[in-house]
């Protein structure tokens, strides 16, 4: 695996650091991650003071960093969601904010994941 990975999140409310590492790291061993170079967690700017992410983004040693709802509705995703839409105004967080970090030519390596209370994708800068 190369290149530099771009982790898109998105959660509820009051989701627990403890969900979102266990989600991030299952999606980074289905892509055969392990180890790889992370950029940054991502998230929709209305999760950005989220403790959940935070949390989780220290653990990983990244910062968490966020898009606006307009960034995120232009930025087409395989699995839209309607409840991202109404929590967010954007159709997907979690894709649409991993393929805006991985920039132009950035491809989606894992779609959207899900646990109880947040979503994870990545993609990769190659």
């Amino acid at each position: 695996m190369s290149g530099t990975l771009h982790i898109g999140v998105g959660a509820c409310r009051g989701v627990s650091p403890e969900e979102v590492i266990s989600l991030v790291e299952r999606t980074l061993r289905e892509a055969g991650a392990d180890g790889a170079a992370i950029a940054a967690l991502v998230t929709a700017e209305v999760k950005a003071d989220e403790p959940g992410l935070l949390a989780a983004a220290h653990h990983l040693g990244v910062p968490l960093t966020s898009y606006g709802p307009a960034a995120l509705a232009a930025q087409p995703v395989p699995h839209p969601s309607e409840a991202a839409r109404r929590a967010t105004g954007a159709p997907g967080v979690a894709e649409a904010a991993a393929l805006l970090s991985a920039g132009p030519g950035g491809v989606l390596l894992v779609g959207k994941r899900k646990s109880a209370r947040a979503t994870c994708a990545i993609a990769c800068t190659v």
